[in-house]
């Protein structure tokens, strides 16, 4: 993950898994944030589902996330506007806690 912009806007490493059983953050894959979608890569359906998943778990609007680099591959550079680097990290810990409660 990158240092943000400005103050209020972060920029992303992100690995997409297009045709995954569920849509999810699974947690960090190297210098990224790796995220399955159900859609599959065609017409930008995955990049919408992209946006939608991250909107959810980072509980910004889709407005506010846009792909900026990798929009034809798997690869994908995204800023998020709104957030703070702090506000990211501390919500990526919590979330990630939340889930792993989940599976035990």
């Amino acid at each position: 993950m990158r240092a943000p912009l400005h103050k209020d806007t972060v920029t992303l490493s992100v690995r997409v898994i297009p045709r995954a059983k569920r849509s999810e953050v699974v947690g960090a894959g190297g210098d990224s944030l790796k995220v399955y979608v159900t859609a599959p890569p065609e017409a930008g359906r995955a990049n919408d589902a992209l946006i939608a998943v991250l909107a959810e778990w980072l509980d910004v609007k889709r407005q506010q996330i846009e792909i900026l680099a990798g929009a034809s591959g798997r690869n994908k550079l995204v800023r998020i506007a709104g957030v703070s680097g702090t506000a990211l990290e501390k919500l990526r810990a919590d979330r990630i806690r939340e889930d792993v409660k989940k599976l035990r």
